[in-house]
């Protein structure tokens, strides 16, 4: 059968607004999916529709379609998209009336089922990770739209695939190889060169969209539309096949994909082909993610300036604990981004973040800011704020649970109305840790030299919850037969202090020349509750890489 291409227009609600017009103009396409759901997008939704009970789906995803509806009915281009959020049927709904009043004759279907808020009260969204199949009925029935809730990332490209070349559930290793596809398209321009450890490679002031080219075998070919920028090479696509994954085993309600058997090689200018991916049956239980609003946060960054440093930081902290007795979560961070002599006022100051969290607003709201404000005059010298406090806004909590698939209903909802129950995976094996793969032999002794391990290695990190994960890939196999025995689990925690005391787990990926790191609750409960300076963990990789180790001289 025919090549299918996917291309993504989304990477996160928010994303490039213009990136669904481009896709459709810039070169062909079958399918145009869009990915604008998160951890935190869940919490923003859920809040969104505590004010309005028929909000809760991305707005941003039918005002793109006010514009393009008509170019991707002219193309021949179905769209599918996780912009549902928590309310899938509320915004299949809204497309069709925008179709209708735009004169556009588009079958729209959505996908349903994942919400599974009413079984965990307290909670203010509790959705499962979907698969799919779901999609893949809606594509076959003849949906030219499909929306979806919660669906893995991937499902968004396994679905289409699916329904274009007749996969079956049992389709093991092609289905993985459309996980993978997907898992490299789903956050858009990380796969063209955006957040990319070597960007000054290539030209990413605008980097294009990706797209994968599918085969019937579930092999692919990841690429952009000619003449967009960015770049694609296997860079690109190793950095973010990395991104928030784990061990070799990558499980998802379709398939457990094998990481570990995954190969890139170029394939052309901006051409990456992805083979021999293997695949395995399915857990037998389901993702759940849990958001609840976790209480109220409020926070002030003291700016601290020239000489005394530390002296200035203790006089605010002990002004202003007597203040903060009542919170039950209090956090100081002393950032000493001062450095001697400076040549602006910008860096001779280092900045005190103050973060106060509690159950009650009052707390950290009017008792925060008013102590802090009343300082203005009876503090350190040079006393100024980057911003004064407000009045506290409530944050979010992720927790993540599994439960039985064959707990959850899946329902595919036709475009005629119809609705169709998509099974349950027949077979399911619970994902075991793989054995540690063999390591290549080590560089022969040699002269060394302290330097940064971003000279060698390339670096990707994201958030799972209160975990993170880096991904560190080697650029050549000199430097992965190095980097595979220098940066052990151990080592980790030495060049990122903050990891020291927590369990950090070591998952090597020899055919990607990579190792991914799985730090535990480094980011407390999760993005919502912004814990840490980058809550999401999104330059811990690029802070590793600025770590200086002692390199081989014949790798520098």
């Amino acid at each position: 059968m025919s090549v299918l291409r996917v291309g993504n227009a989304s990477g996160f609600y928010g994303d490039r607004f213009d990136a669904m017009r481009d896709m459709l103009t810039d070169g062909p396409l079958d399918v145009l999916t869009g990915d604008y759901l998160a951890e935190l997008t869940m919490l923003i939704l859920g809040r969104d529709r505590l004010k309005d009970p028929g909000a809760g789906y991305a707005r941003t995803f039918l005002r793109q379609l006010e514009e393009c509806l008509g170019l991707a009915h002219e193309r021949g281009v179905r769209i599918v998209a996780n912009a549902g959020g928590l309310n899938p049927a509320g915004l299949a709904d809204a497309v069709r009336a925008l179709a209708g009043r735009l004169g556009i004759p588009v079958r729209v279907a959505h996908v349903e089922g994942d919400d599974l808020t009413a079984a965990h009260p307290g909670v203010l969204a509790a959705h499962a990770y979907l698969g799919g199949f779901g999609i893949a009925a809606c594509l076959r029935a003849g949906a030219d739209v499909v929306v979806t809730g919660r669906v893995t990332d991937a499902a968004l490209v396994t679905g289409p695939a699916a329904a274009h070349f007749g996969w079956g559930p049992t389709d093991y290793d092609r289905l993985a190889g459309a996980v993978v596809a997907g898992h490299v398209l789903e956050c858009g321009a990380q796969a063209t060169g955006g957040n990319y450890a070597f960007f000054q490679e290539g030209d990413v002031r605008r980097p294009g969209f990706p797209l994968a080219e599918l085969h019937a075998d579930g092999t692919s070919v990841i690429t952009k539309h000619d003449g967009t920028g960015g770049f694609v090479d296997v860079g690109t696509v190793t950095a973010q096949l990395l991104y928030e994954t784990g061990g070799a085993r990558y499980a998802g309600p379709d398939v457990t994909a094998r990481l570990d058997t995954v190969r890139l090689t170029r394939d052309g200018a901006d051409r990456v082909r992805v083979e021999g991916v293997r695949g395995e049956a399915p857990p037998p239980t389901l993702k759940v993610g849990l958001n609840r609003l976790g209480g109220f946060r409020n926070e002030v960054a003291f700016v601290l300036t020239g000489l005394d440093i530390e002296a200035k930081a203790a006089l605010v902290r002990a002004q202003l604990e007597p203040a903060l007795g009542q919170a039950a979560d209090v956090r100081w961070d002393l950032a000493r981004t001062d450095r001697p002599d400076a040549p602006t006022e910008e860096t001779a100051s280092a900045l005190l973040r103050l973060v106060v969290r509690d159950a009650d607003q009052q707390v950290v709201g009017r008792a925060l800011s008013g102590a802090a404000i009343e300082l203005a005059l009876a503090s350190y010298p040079g006393f100024h704020v980057l911003a004064p406090p407000g009045k506290g806004a409530p944050y979010g909590v992720f927790d993540a649970l599994h439960v039985p698939r064959d707990t959850v209903g899946h329902i595919a909802v036709l475009h005629d109305g119809r609705r169709v129950a998509v099974p349950p995976a027949r077979d399911a094996a619970a994902p075991a840790d793989v054995p540690e793969p063999p390591l290549p032999e080590p560089l022969p002794a040699g002269p060394l030299k302290s330097a940064p391990l971003g000279l060698v290695a390339g670096a990707r990190s994201g958030d799972k919850g209160g975990n993170a994960n880096v991904g560190v890939w080697a650029r050549t196999e000199d430097a992965w037969r190095w980097l595979a025995h220098e940066l052990t689990a151990d080592r980790f925690r030495e060049l990122i202090p903050e990891a020291r005391a927590l369990p950090v787990t070591r998952h090597p990926l020899p055919n990607l020349r990579a190792l991914n790191f799985v730090v535990e609750g480094i980011l407390g409960e999760g993005v919502a509750a912004q814990a840490r300076f980058d809550p999401q963990a999104k330059a811990l990789g690029e802070w590793l890489r600025a770590r200086h180790l002692d390199i081989p001289e014949a790798l520098l």
